[in-house]
């Protein structure tokens, strides 16, 4: 059985709990991060074409240039590298690390085909229950996954009390 968890910053240590809980002892654990190219991609244009070509003011590590788009993708695989890192020790199993860069939903969708469970969390508006629990990502991941999906709160789910009004009877 491969479980996947999607390692997300801030809602990670929910998603590796569920996966200690839920995952049989043989199975083939995989610890998923996704980063979204966005932010680098608009680093680069920037640089090339709005921001000029001026020197960097502090010194960079040895390849990364002076393009802050660089600068960023590094920092980001630094970063997913450490959160990867940070949940399979929490794991405390063995445990394959996956890393992959493009768009968060698809890459996540994607990387489930083969899998017989994926274990996510909410990432939308956690103070109450329900479809805004989830945000844009999530809710494509639950929409398009093609395998079982285990939702999990990343802290203590919110009263049922909650819950919207009942719709109104129609016979009234």
């Amino acid at each position: 059985m491969t479980v996947i968890a999607w390692i997300v910053e801030g809602t990670w240590p929910a998603c590796v709990d569920a996966v200690r809980r839920a995952a049989p002892d043989d199975s083939e654990i995989v610890l998923l991060h996704v980063t979204d190219p966005e932010v680098p991609e608009a680093a680069h244009a920037a640089y090339a074409g709005l921001l000029g070509r001026a020197h960097p003011r502090e010194p960079r590590p040895a390849g990364w240039g002076s393009d802050p788009g660089t600068a960023l993708e590094h920092l980001a695989a630094d970063s997913a590298g450490e959160l990867l890192a940070a949940a399979a020790e929490r794991l405390g199993r063995p445990c394959r690390r996956s890393e992959r860069v493009g768009r968060v939903e698809r890459e996540v969708v994607g990387a489930a085909a083969d899998a017989e469970l994926l274990v996510l969390a909410r990432d939308g508006d956690l103070a109450r229950v329900g479809p805004h629990s989830l945000g844009p990502a999530g809710r494509f991941v639950v929409d398009h996954a093609p395998c079982p999906v285990l939702l999990v709160w990343p802290h203590a789910a919110p009263r049922t009390g909650a819950l919207p009004p009942p719709p109104p009877d129609p016979a009234d």
